[in-house]
């Protein structure tokens, strides 16, 4: 039978080629959002800028949730991918897309319904509400399909098939891109085209990753309530934790709109902007974290944990240099930036004040990051869960809250950066030792 893909071969190439190819998918799918906001910022309304802000705070929570559960997918397929199992890899793909369908349905409802009242405890009010509002009655009801999109995705990636993965993203960004200054200029609709674009976009990211999945690889295999419920425990050990583990992000992020609320709607403004220009700026970390999950998987399944560690430190240092490029980039371009999106007052202060000081800190995230994806495929889940409830609740809250009160919104933003840096580290140092213990747990069972 054929050996895995990921236990073979150098693991820093394996590293840079599903990296690179999960970057050009993302960058796509961060410059889109980067330039909705620049299309609304067009308009000349500040409070649009903040209203996506404020939506983004919601739709983030949907979006993690998203994540979360694609985590379960690339680990649980990637396992028995790296065990040669392809009639298990089939029917966890067919069972973790319909548990994904079934609890994005029943957890976007409520908010949805909620979402009005969820707005105003993070901070948006008058007409910045009202906007809001409407760009999340929009784009709440496309949250299974984004769901079981990103899982066929996932399962993409974890048998190798980074391109298609890839192509799946592209194409869902370029439904964006295309239809963004159409339905907000053309058709006149602002804010509300901005979002029916997206919702597009969602489906376009479902279409081209289940067809994939489906008609290439022929990878999900039919399944029934029996194996569904035999399903439950391995797709919850995994789930439940990432999906924990990637909501306790948007909470701390939740706590920082509703802190820079009082700050008013540029400062909001500002950081709304700011958290488009991050993702764009830093997209190869966030395309890491995707990438090694499959490469680890396979190689923990064939017992290669000499390669693990390989994986866990050639990340590491992609992660180090990456940032130290980008830093150096933004600290260059950051008063183009401010021309760019047509901002002044606190909300050119504040990306400026991120710019030159506060991007370096990604690295700590992207020590994170790396930790998160290195224990959700070693059966550790829960420890990624608690480093990330540990960043937003002891690192981001205590931080954001005392910085903001010696430095304002600016220290705001710093607290957050803070309360990474911390968690950061320890979640690295972890997830090295936990490495070392299977490897000796391995060694002595030869």
């Amino acid at each position: 039978m054929k050996q895995a893909v990921f236990t073979q071969g150098s693991t820093l190439k394996h590293i840079l080629i599903m990296t690179g190819a999960n970057t050009v998918g993302l960058i796509t799918l961060f410059t889109v959002d980067l330039i909705d906001i620049y299309f609304l910022s067009l308009l000349g309304q500040e409070k649009m800028a903040a209203a996506v802000g404020f939506a983004s705070a919601l739709l983030f929570f949907m979006t993690s949730l998203s994540i979360g559960l694609q985590i379960a997918m690339g680990a649980l397929v990637a396992r028995a991918e790296g065990r040669n199992d392809r009639a298990l890899a089939g029917r966890y793909c067919s069972n973790v897309m319909l548990f994904s369908a079934l609890i994005a349905a029943a957890l976007c409802f409520p908010v949805w319904l909620f979402a009005e009242q969820l707005l105003r405890f993070l901070g948006a009010q008058g007409h910045t509400l009202a906007l809001a509002l409407s760009y999340c009655n929009i784009l709440l009801p496309a949250t299974p399909l984004l769901a079981v999109g990103m899982c066929a995705a996932a399962s993409l990636r974890a048998l190798g098939d980074a391109r298609r993965a890839m192509y799946a993203t592209m194409g869902g960004a370029l439904i964006n891109a295309v239809l963004d200054p159409i339905f907000i200029f053309a058709c006149g609709w602002g804010i509300e085209g901005a979002a029916m674009a997206s919702f597009a976009a969602r489906i376009g990211v479902f279409t081209l990753a289940v067809m994939a999945i489906v008609k290439v690889h022929k990878l999900p295999s039919k399944t029934n309530k029996a194996f569904f419920k035999a399903d439950l425990a391995a797709i919850g050990a995994i789930a439940g934790p990432a999906v924990l583990t990637n909501v306790a992000t948007p909470i701390g992020s939740s706590y920082v709109l509703k802190m820079m609320a009082e700050f008013g709607d540029s400062a909001v403004a500002g950081a709304a902007i700011i958290g488009r220009i991050a993702p764009v700026a830093f997209v190869a970390l966030f395309a890491l974290s995707g990438a090694i999950g499959p490469i680890i998987g396979q190689n923990a399944g064939a017992g290669r944990y000499d390669r693990v560690r390989q994986v866990v430190w050639n990340a590491m240092l992609s992660n180090l240099v990456y940032v130290l490029l980008i830093w150096g980039l933004l600290f260059l371009l950051s008063d183009s930036l401010v021309v760019f999106f047509r901002v002044d007052g606190d909300a050119a202060a504040l990306i400026g004040f991120y710019n030159y000081y506060l991007a370096g800190g990604f690295v700590f995230g992207g020590m994170l990051f790396i930790a998160n994806a290195s224990f959700n495929n070693l059966h550790r889940a829960y420890f990624a869960t608690l480093l990330n409830f540990g960043r937003a609740l002891l690192g981001t809250v205590p931080l954001v809250y005392l910085l903001s009160q010696w430095f304002g919104a600016k220290g705001v933003i710093a607290g957050e950066v803070g309360g990474a840096a911390v968690f950061g580290v320890l979640g690295f140092s972890l997830v090295l030792w936990h490495i070392s213990r299977l490897e000796k747990a391995e060694q002595a069972s030869i």
